[in-house]
This record gives C-alpha cells, sequence and structure tokens, in this order.
C-alpha cells in the first residue's frame, strides 16, 4: 500500500474567480467584515476616521482595526507578523480588499487609538447583550498577572537597590585589597591586572551612582518600585511556587450564563484588595440591571470593598480569610467570641458578657471596643490572652452587613463554589490556547488596548461557538 499523494506542482489549475470564494459563509472574518463596518469610528473616538482634504490618503481606521481584530483571534500580535499575513494570507487580502500596510503604520494604528479600541470592546458587549447572551444575574470577578516587558533585573525596589549598593561597595574594597597586592608582588598570569581591576572598580562607582538616581527617583515620586523598560510595570507575586515577575494586574468580571467577559481593567497594583466594588459596579452598569450577585475569591475581601458593593445595588460573596494573629499563637481569635446585637455585647468562649467600651477610628474605619472585665479570674485565659489587661474585641460599624454575607455565603454553598468555573475559564483559554498572556506593549495606557482586543478576540469566538457567524452578522446588520 502506498502514501497518500499530492498534486505535482507543475499541473495546471483552475483557481475560483474571485476571493470570495476562498472564504466561506461560515469563516469568522465575515463577522469581523461586518462587526467593524458597522461601527461609527469617529463617534468612537478613532484618529483619521475623516480623511483630511489635503495630503497623502491615510488608511481607513476600519480597515487597521479588522487586521488587529483578525490577528488577536487568530494569535497574530505582532505588527510585523500582520505585516505579513497582510501579503500572503488570503483571508486577509479578502478583509482588507489586498491592501498591505507596513508595520509601523500598523503598530501606529494601536498606540494611537488606546480609547478608541476599549470602546469597541464595550460595542461587542452591547450585541452580545442585545442577542441575550448575558444572563445579568450572576458575574464572578477575578484578577490574573501578565507577564510586561520587562525584565526583573530592570526593576528595582528600595530593598533591591540597598542590596545591589551594599555588593558593590563590598566588591569595590574586595578589588582594592588586590589592586594593593598587584602593586607590591609580581603580577600572577591568572589574576586580573593592575588596570583591569581599577576598570572594575570604576565600573562599580558608576553603578553605585546609577542606584542612588534611582533611590532619588523613588523618593520623588513616592513609589515602592521603578522600572526601567516600562515605567508603569511592577513586580508582582505570582502565588505559591511561581515566584514574582514583573507584570499588570488584569481584572475581569464574567457573566455565569455562557462565560463571556462583560468587563476589564488592567492595573498596576500587585493585589486585588482595591479592586471588587470597582468591577462589580461597572459590570452592573453594562448589563443595565438593577441588581447583580457577585463572586470573588478571598483575596478581595476588603470591609470597605463590601460595603461599597451592597451600597451600589450588589450582593456579594466573598469569603473570609483568618488573618488573626492569635489563631497560631493557639489562643482564642475574633470568631470564637459571638455577637449579642440585642445586648450590644461579645460573650466570651467562657460565657462571659463583654460589654462596648468605646469607639474610635482606626484606618479611616469607625471601630468600636468591647472587653471583659472578669479576665484575671476566668479558666480559659491562658487560651485567650498572654498580656496582663483584659480580652477587648473590635468590631466594625458596618460588621453586621460582613455577617450577614457569610450567613448567606452559608446557605448557598453551592453557588460559592461556582466562582472557578465561571471565571478562570476564559483566563484559561487566554493565556493557554490563545497564548497571550503576555503584553506586546508598553506603558499602561497602550497594554490596556492591547488587553481591550485579547478580551474582544475572546468574547467574539465564544459568540461564534454559541450562534455561528450568520447570526451574529445579522445581528449587527440591523
Amino acid at each position: 500500500m502506498g502514501f497518500v499523494q499530492g498534486v505535482p506542482r507543475d499541473q495546471l489549475v483552475m483557481f475560483p474567480e474571485s476571493l470570495d470564494e476562498y472564504v466561506s459563509e461560515e469563516n469568522p472574518v465575515r463577522f469581523v467584515d461586518a462587526f467593524v463596518d458597522s461601527l461609527d469610528l469617529q463617534v468612537l473616538g478613532f484618529r483619521r476616521a475623516v480623511p483630511e482634504e489635503t495630503g497623502r490618503p491615510p488608511y481607513h481606521p476600519g480597515a487597521l482595526l479588522k487586521l488587529y481584530v483578525y490577528g488577536y483571534l487568530n494569535r497574530i500580535r505582532s505588527s510585523r507578523k500582520l505585516e505579513r499575513e497582510a501579503q500572503r494570507n488570503v483571508e486577509v487580502m479578502w478583509l482588507l480588499g489586498k491592501l498591505t500596510p507596513d508595520f509601523k503604520t500598523i503598530a501606529d494604528f494601536r498606540r494611537d487609538n488606546g480609547e478608541p479600541v476599549r470602546a469597541v470592546f464595550r460595542e461587542f458587549t452591547a450585541v452580545c447583550r442585545r442577542l441575550e447572551l448575558y444572563g445579568g444575574e450572576l458575574v464572578a470577578v477575578d484578577g490574573s498577572k501578565f507577564k510586561a516587558v520587562n525584565s526583573r533585573d530592570r526593576n528595582f525596589t528600595e530593598r533591591k537597590l540597598e542590596r545591589l549598593s551594599r555588593q558593590a561597595d563590598e566588591k569595590i574594597e574586595r578589588y582594592l585589597g588586590e589592586l594593593d597586592e598587584a602593586d607590591e608582588q609580581e603580577q600572577d598570569s591568572a589574576k586580573p591586572t593592575a588596570e583591569e581591576l581599577r576598570e572594575k572598580i570604576e565600573w562599580l562607582k558608576g553603578r553605585k551612582e546609577v542606584y542612588r538616581e534611582l533611590q532619588e527617583q523613588m523618593e520623588e515620586s513616592g513609589e515602592s518600585q521603578i522600572s526601567l523598560t516600562d515605567p508603569d510595570a511592577r513586580s508582582m507575586w505570582l502565588g505559591q511556587s511561581r515566584g514574582t515577575d514583573v507584570a499588570y494586574n488584569v481584572q475581569i468580571s464574567v457573566d455565569a450564563k455562557h462565560n463571556l467577559i462583560v468587563d476589564h481593567e488592567v492595573t498596576n497594583a500587585g493585589n486585588d484588595q482595591r479592586q471588587l466594588s470597582s468591577m462589580a459596579l461597572r459590570a452592573k452598569e453594562v448589563l443595565e440591571v438593577e441588581g447583580l450577585d457577585v463572586l470573588a475569591d478571598a483575596g478581595y475581601y476588603t470591609n470597605e470593598e463590601i460595603k461599597d458593593c451592597i451600597d451600589g445595588g450588589i450582593v456579594p460573596y466573598v469569603p473570609k480569610k483568618d488573618s488573626s494573629t492569635s489563631t497560631p499563637k493557639g489562643l482564642y481569635a475574633k470568631k470564637d467570641f459571638r455577637y449579642d446585637a440585642e445586648n450590644d455585647c461579645y460573650w466570651c468562649p467562657a460565657g462571659k458578657p463583654m460589654p462596648f467600651s468605646y469607639e474610635t477610628e482606626v484606618r479611616g474605619m469607625l471601630m468600636r471596643y468591647y472587653a471583659s472585665s472578669e479576665c484575671q479570674d476566668c479558666s480559659l485565659q491562658h487560651k485567650c490572652k498572654r498580656s496582663k489587661q483584659n480580652r477587648r474585641v473590635w468590631r466594625w460599624v458596618h460588621e453586621d452587613l460582613l455577617e450577614e454575607m457569610e450567613r448567606r455565603m452559608r446557605a448557598e454553598p453551592e453557588k460559592v463554589k461556582r466562582r472557578k468555573s465561571i471565571v478562570e475559564h476564559p483566563f484559561g483559554t487566554i493565556k493557554r490556547s490563545m497564548d497571550q498572556g503576555y503584553f506586546l506593549t508598553r506603558r499602561l495606557c497602550n497594554v490596556r488596548a492591547e488587553m481591550s482586543l485579547t478580551m474582544l478576540a475572546y468574547n467574539i469566538k465564544r459568540a461564534i461557538r454559541l450562534l455561528g457567524t450568520q447570526k451574529l452578522i445579522a445581528a449587527v446588520a440591523t
């Protein structure tokens, strides 16, 4: 039995009469074309949406936007690679009418139209809402770190600069000692020459001066870090066993109905503690609903953020981490004390009351303190406290909101368990299947535009899988 044989290269073939015959009716490129054509690019703020009366004609921004959306759908993000695709890819030839913009024109378009590109993502979100692809009842919020265009060697913190400066001093001192030996003794061919040692010392002194200037820049800016390649990028903790990397923190809110992304944001905050209310309220606004249930992990648990959500008509489900300093010491933590709302007091593990003592403000939050007066004679005091003072328990004035959320989570454990399957699905698809877990551009304004294209591509892929190309084309044509 032989192998499958190909067609001889010199055999004459009859090509279709038009490019259109190469593109099937269900090809996603047809939706990209119809979707971009349906947008009012001038209203969205794209540069050169209206050509000048004089000068060289520019490329239509719609053509360059189509090229980028197509590229992000097909794991092609580099402007140079997009330039090559325009010259050899039949789908791109069809999409652009055989236009072949150079890579500089392509790159400049993304750089100069950051906010309009983000608006395009919101336009497609509106299309999905009209098609009822969003449930508008349950949304999950999460964040993930995406690598920035900045190596760890070009990111500095105050501690790192101090360490590097100290190491430079130690090396200078060692080289000075070797220089004295080289002057006194006969030169050993295996050791650096006196001239080489002087060069090394001068280089280290230059590095010390650089470190000093970086420290001054940090003090003037008030920042805790400084990155040289991408000034907006920050060193962030990636999780257990993965250490740290210079990255951006990408936040998304995902609707539970079809795992479509509702909204997204890119920040350089190292953690998620201040992101919940803004993401939840924006998701509520995008979905145009009166109320919304929001799921998030323990990294989002912040008293004020949860209150802001509730005040905005959001019902949060956020587990609380045990951050008590008493638990590691084997002592009773706050969770072991029961609050009595009717009598406004706490009951300690020994069954003794802890009445209200005083009220004060701590880090902008109004706190109420409750203290026991019977600790000295208590048989459990060795499990309760180490100091000679009576045990105190603090309570935030709005802590009833947190207690209500905990009761809600205990009553609906299945809803809480759905968080991972809702919000981690898009991140897995984007980072693995789409290979877009890192940025190609620098500065916060540019990476936000880049991430909008990634999120748009994800949502388009998802919507086509759900409805098909032709139904989506019909939706944007109306």
